[in-house]
């Protein structure tokens, strides 16, 4: 299976089922001069804009709010950015450049962390572009790998964590066991299970 077979997997069957329209991508595609990576078209195509597993957001060309719009703000934001960081020589935060500077990120969505991702597009095949995120305060990660691979761990990660995580270590001496697992039960604490929210 692939990393889009698995990440659908775990997420499950979309809430609405919808009808691809390879038209949709046309606009943005012209606008970044370039074909998009397969998976995450595919992966759009089938769940639309929303959340995954209530912490990565992911936009369509025809979705409520749609991708293009976000992608020209973005990039005219993280290139102001960049622009103050080249003049005080404090670029490592933003090393790369961003579209329509020739090799420049591509925004396509963010998590509730504060982080913004973006594809690289380092080959001229985009399913061989790798995704960068601009960690919030903390610089750049780059992740070798799809759209898809990159969701899935994500995903598993979230999903992997300790049954207290997301909760102060100060604030579990103050709480009792049956408040903890309440935390728990209600999905406020603890591992996120997968999931997807359209909005």
């Amino acid at each position: 299976m692939s990393s889009l077979d698995d990440l659908q997997a775990l997420l499950g069957e979309p809430a609405v089922h919808r009808q691809p329209n390879p038209g949709d991508w046309n606009e943005i595609e012209e606008h970044v001069g370039a074909a998009l990576p397969g998976d995450f078209k595919a992966f759009l195509d089938a769940y639309g804009s929303g959340v995954i597993s209530g912490e990565l957001a992911v936009f369509h060309p025809r979705g409520s709010r749609p991708l293009l719009e976000r992608m020209l703000g973005n990039h005219q934001l993280f290139a102001e950015r960049r622009k103050r960081a080249l003049s005080t020589g404090d670029f490592e935060h933003v090393p790369y450049a961003f579209h329509p500077e020739p090799g420049g990120l591509i925004s396509w969505g963010y998590d509730h962390s504060g982080d913004e991702h973006f594809f690289l597009p380092c080959d001229p095949d985009p399913d061989r572009w790798k995704v960068v995120t601009m960690a919030h305060g903390e610089g750049c990660e780059t992740f070798d790998g799809p759209f898809s691979g990159f969701a899935l761990m994500f995903v598993r990660r979230l999903l992997d964590v300790d049954r207290y995580h997301g909760i102060e270590p100060e604030a579990l001496e103050f709480l009792e066991p049956e408040d903890l697992d309440e935390l728990v039960a209600a999905g406020e604490i603890g591992p996120v299970q997968p999931s997807f929210e359209p909005f």
